[in-house]
């Protein structure tokens, strides 16, 4: 993200929680700014979706600084790893939390589908890859998957959160890592049953 739809998306981010996202919302935000409004043009020409792909693409960069610069993921569980990536860019989204509602509610139309699914697997990838993820092989895609599982249902539980220091969507967070967990360890239990039982394995 450049330095023009930097400050244009600073400031366009309190009006839309007014006022939705919209040409005329980034327009605003370019004059506030005391630029011409033709520069959000300039800034986003595809328009607002573009702005929403910067601003999410940015916060992803912003946590992977954060997490580099002031944790030490490598001396943490792989849950507790998972978990403190996703409190904390949760946590970046706090001051514009109506905001980041506008902005679901526009990803979750389904003209929006394909940027929405692109979107979510670049968050989840990166939080995977910050906590030090190797995996080349099936792994890789379902580990992604189940991230994007665990984030939705804990960004949704984050954005009516009121509780001192998001402790209940943190609470929440852990609770939903431990029953993947749980379940990630029954599937390779069963998968090595069925593995000491096939014709194969006997022989």
């Amino acid at each position: 993200m450049n330095d023009l739809q930097r400050a244009i998306l600073h400031a366009a981010l309190p009006l839309v929680v007014f006022d939705g996202w919209s040409m005329k919302t980034l327009e605003a935000a370019a004059t506030s700014c005391g630029l011409h409004p033709l520069d959000a043009k300039r800034a986003f020409p595809e328009g607002v979706m573009q702005a929403i792909e910067c601003w999410t693409r940015d916060a992803n960069v912003q946590m992977k600084e954060t997490l580099t610069r002031d944790y030490h993921l490598d001396s943490m569980k792989i849950r507790e790893r998972i978990a403190t990536c996703v409190m904390l860019r949760l946590r970046q989204h706090n001051p514009h939390r109506e905001a980041a509602r506008r902005t679901a509610a526009l990803l979750a139309m389904p003209w929006n589908a394909g940027l929405s699914a692109k979107l979510l697997y670049d968050t989840v990838d990166t939080m995977w890859r910050c906590a030090g993820d190797t995996a080349t092989d099936f792994n890789f895609y379902s580990k992604r998957g189940l991230l994007a599982k665990v984030y939705l249902s804990t960004f949704m539980i984050w954005l009516n959160d009121d509780s001192e220091n998001l402790a209940d969507t943190e609470a929440f967070l852990k609770r939903r890592i431990e029953d993947v967990m749980q379940i990630q360890k029954f599937k390779a239990k069963m998968s090595g049953w069925m593995q000491r039982q096939s014709p194969v394995a006997s022989h």
